[in-house]
């Protein structure tokens, strides 16, 4: 009764705030348009038959196939493969650059930002032209004519050294709090280094191990961009949802794998958010009391040294084949250096860059402002209706881009919004695939300032609106523009979403660099990347540089 009463104190306290009021109900409908609405008519289109009946029938017809249950078990296959190696492989790397004493800690930094700034299989294309049938390595170095780079091994080899900088990124933070004096006082009791690992260190760091290891798989099982360029006859959900929907003009089946795909995302999700980070990673809750001192061992320093500059060096290998494969004639045959990629782009894919460039910047406001907006209601306010707030503007992180992707195309081909082949369904999607993270990071910022000077403002008359922009904004600036940043290049290299939203009116750059390699034109894919990624790079260093003019602290902004 009491917990009644006080939900009822708390929403009169709302309806007397018409600006927060106002707030409150058009994030709702905003969530429940582009995030709840497209789900629920994929569910709708998988449950019901074309005369209106609710049938499982799609459902089993789909699932019964002997095909679709082999691509659910690659799915599953491939996920726990490259989870359990690109964890392992972070946690390496995280390790290194949280312990021990190493001269090129800057590589790491670089290979996190590379797939964020890059097309979604930059990896694919390159691994091809290294490993291909007419690669370099393969053909040209080692003579081997009948090279085989497709399938489960070359997929996975990418989806891990895609996917691993963003375990590695979540276990360096995980890493950095634990507190050094907890390892000193077992050193000093006459433990060794590898009992302190096994006993202290690896305890505090499972529950962050098991969530990384969720997030990577979350992202392998729903990876479209690498399964269609390398993924040969080894399919993936992902990319039989679009095969199954637009190539065989099946959408009744497509929306029954699509449904499976969603479940398994989600599942992850729910287990990761509000099961994992239940738990704490460390024993304190501030920073560090001190510096750590370094491992300089160099039978422990030598090998991981070893390991993980091989790594970060074969990467950026990787990456530096996109630039230079956009300057040979033809890759695998004639490596004549030529421009001739690049007039082609000019004569005919200006159309391209300029709708991409010109959306995501059109999203990249909006995104900053809606994502700051709701991590200000979830943190600072209290009403009914927070929860499903907080689940639901999450929730877009967790489903795979296909799956939203045949969503909005389900949702906004009818009336009232008949949004099909226009910017606008382009721009929402950017919207609400990025929002998360900025969501996200408004959180975390909020969560570290006192509620008590926002109070403050509102006592000497200050209403909500005035509050946020004069003081909540300025105070989690950082924050703010980092969610900016990454708005602005995640639209730029979106991939899974959007090639179900494009039309001839409006078309992107990752979806037109797939279409080239898909008809084997690598030097016009690489010249499009490479423009792609100089794009990137270049406004955001624009943005990170007019804001540190405005006193923006920029390191910690991301990208």
């Amino acid at each position: 009764m009491n917990t009644l009463k006080n939900k009822l104190l708390e929403m009169k306290k709302v309806t007397r705030d018409p600006i927060l009021l106002t707030s409150i109900i058009l994030v709702i409908i905003s969530l429940i348009l582009f995030i709840i609405w497209p789900l629920f008519d994929i569910l709708k289109e998988s449950f019901i038959s074309n005369e209106g009946k609710l049938t499982l029938n799609y459902y089993m017809d789909t699932l019964s196939k002997s095909e679709n249950k082999r691509i659910l078990m690659n799915t599953m296959v491939l996920g726990l493969f490259v989870s359990t190696v690109a964890t392992s492989v972070a946690f390496l790397f995280a390790y290194a650059d949280a312990y021990i004493k190493l001269k090129f800690k800057k590589l790491f930094n670089i290979v996190s930002i590379l797939p964020i700034i890059s097309p979604p299989f930059s990896l694919a294309m390159s691994f091809i032209m290294l490993f291909g049938q007419r690669g370099i390595v393969t053909h040209k170095i080692l003579g081997i004519e009948s090279a085989n780079v497709y399938g489960f091994k070359g997929l996975a080899t990418v989806q891990i050294l895609t996917f691993f900088p963003v375990a590695y990124l979540l276990l360096l933070g995980i890493l950095k709090q634990i507190d050094p004096s907890l390892e000193e006082a077992a050193r000093n009791m006459g433990a060794s280094r590898g009992q302190v690992f096994r006993t202290v260190i690896l305890p505090l760091v499972k529950p962050g191990i098991v969530n990384a290891f969720l997030l990577v798989f979350i992202q392998s099982v729903a990876d479209f961009g690498n399964a269609m360029v390398i993924g040969g006859n080894f399919t993936t959900l992902s990319a039989q949802v679009y095969i199954q929907s637009m190539g065989n003009y099946d959408l009744k089946g497509g929306t029954a794998l699509a449904s499976v795909l969603l479940t398994i995302s989600i599942l992850m999700f729910v287990v990761q958010k509000y099961w994992l980070n239940s738990k704490s990673y460390v024993t304190v809750t501030g920073k560090p009391s001190r510096q750590r001192n370094l491992i300089e061992d160099k039978y422990i320093k030598i090998p991981i040294q070893i390991g993980c500059m091989l790594i970060s060096l074969f990467i950026i290998i990787l990456y530096g084949m996109i630039p230079i494969g956009s300057f040979v004639k033809v890759w695998g045959i004639d490596y004549t250096p030529t421009l001739m990629h690049y007039k082609y782009i000019v004569e005919l894919g200006l159309k391209f860059i300029r709708d991409t460039t010109i959306l995501a910047l059109i999203a990249m406001p909006i995104t900053g402002v809606l994502g700051m907006i709701i991590a200000f209601l979830i943190t600072r306010k209290k009403f009914i209706g927070r929860s499903m707030i907080e689940f639901a503007s999450m929730l877009a992180m967790a489903i795979p881009g296909t799956v939203i992707g045949m969503g909005y195309v389900l949702a906004y081909n009818k009336y009232p919004l008949m949004l099909t082949g226009t910017a606008t369904i382009i721009i929402l999607s950017f919207i609400f695939r990025s929002m998360p993270v900025g969501i996200r990071s408004g959180i975390v910022s909020l969560q570290q300032i006192d509620p008590a000077i926002e109070e403050a403002a509102q006592d000497l008359g200050a209403n909500t609106y005035k509050v946020f922009t004069s003081v909540t904004i300025p105070l989690i600036k950082n924050a703010f523009f980092s969610g900016l940043v990454y708005s602005f290049v995640r639209s730029m290299t979106a991939l899974s979403a959007v090639i179900f939203l494009v039309s001839a009116r409006y078309n992107l750059l990752t979806v037109e660099i797939m279409s080239q390699v898909d008809v084997g034109r690598i030097g016009v894919a690489a010249g499009y990347s490479t423009i792609l990624i100089v794009i990137v790079v270049v406004v955001v260093s624009a943005m990170k540089f007019i804001l540190s003019k405005l006193g923006v602290n920029t390191k910690e902004i991301a990208g």
